[in-house]
């Protein structure tokens, strides 16, 4: 199975485009750029459209999540739109009682936590995730060569909630449930994967040129436990998606030991947070690879030449890699002031590739 022939990477619109290129490990007619969380809360528009509504069901409202998707795109003139939903949207799909409980984060009415409980999860059926695909068709329409970047919550962070309940520091409950039920454990990361998996296809299908994988969550893993726990369930995950053909992005937080472990769940591209420099990443992985990030999102509200300065860094650090599309080492602050994300964005495309 491949995308079909009216799909933006088939038909020539977002093939040859910077971030495609990048992405393909090959020299980009700019430096391509965008953010992590770039659509959401650090916009005006974003919160006047967002009044009153909550956030699931802004996701799930096709007019609303595809115009949050391209308010970024329109102001700031990066080099793509990352698809505004939620991790926890396939649950949500699948009919588990959840919400994002504003300053908590995901809250789920009955947590997973045992053999008989993950026995009980429903399945994600296929015509659930039509509101995701119709947002993905509408917000392609609108984006003409600027390609959709899908994305997907990794099975580990997504069964972390699960079994927590709701956001936790340090996730002893998973990390516990790895090594004291380890047949539960698999049960719900297969689980989480297939959800995420077939959500991640949803928006490829109908029209994202990229997918990437956020394991928010890992960085709380010793090397050991990825390997045998995390990694079979991440790899099942983008098994979804692999004969599709688009560009495959995996990034995770604190997850600079990590880093050739979740390539080799098999991916084309690696994000970097912003803890390990990129020239140190690129070493990691062997030079292999290309690279994303890393800019200090705690930079942003820095003085001008600060953060000028550190920008510059980081693209000369990532010049070590393949290829480099910039990106910040985590997500944009609710607190950023837009101009200087724009003011970024123009900067990283006046310095030559």
């Amino acid at each position: 199975m491949t995308l079909s022939a009216s799909h933006p990477l088939m038909d020539g619109r977002t093939a040859g485009s910077p971030l495609i290129t990048a992405y393909r490990g090959g020299a980009p007619s700019r430096r391509p750029v965008w953010f992590m969380r770039q659509a959401g809360r650090s916009l005006p528009e974003y919160r006047a459209l967002r009044e009153g509504i909550g956030m699931l069901d802004s996701c799930l409202r096709p007019d609303l999540a595809s115009e949050i998707t391209l308010q970024p795109v329109r102001r700031h003139g990066v080099d793509a739109g990352i698809f505004f939903s939620d991790i926890v949207i396939p649950l949500k799909l699948a009919g588990i009682d959840v919400d994002i409980v504003p300053g908590v984060g995901p809250v789920l009415g009955t947590p997973v936590r045992s053999a008989a409980d993950v026995r009980a999860l429903p399945k994600l059926e296929a015509s659930a995730l039509d509101p995701i695909r119709e947002a993905v068709a509408m917000t392609v329409e609108q984006l003409g060569g600027t390609p959709l970047i899908g994305f997907a919550g990794a099975p580990f962070t997504l069964a972390a909630y699960m079994v927590e309940g709701r956001p936790s520091r340090d996730h002893l409950g998973p990390r516990t449930m790895m090594h004291a039920d380890p047949e539960t454990w698999q049960a719900l990361a297969n689980w989480a994967a297939d959800a995420s998996g077939e959500f991640l296809r949803a928006q490829l299908e109908a029209g994202a040129s990229a997918g990437q994988l956020f394991d928010s969550w890992a960085g709380s893993l010793g090397l050991a436990d990825y390997q045998r726990h995390v990694a079979p369930a991440s790899s099942r995950a983008l098994d979804h998606v692999r004969e599709l053909g688009a560009p495959l992005v995996h990034f995770g937080t604190g997850t600079s030991e990590l880093l050739v472990a979740m390539r080799d769940v098999g991916v084309d591209v690696v994000g970097v947070d912003y803890r390990l420099p990129l020239d140190e990443a690129n070493r990691r992985l062997g030079g292999a690879v290309p690279l994303q990030g890393n800019i200090d999102p705690a930079l942003l509200p820095a003085p001008w030449e600060v953060l000028e300065e550190h920008v510059r860094g980081v693209l000369a650090a990532g010049d070590a890699a393949p290829a480099h599309v910039v990106n910040l080492g985590h997500g944009v602050p609710p607190e950023t002031d837009p101009a200087v994300l724009t003011r970024v964005v123009d900067l990283i495309h006046s310095i030559e590739p």
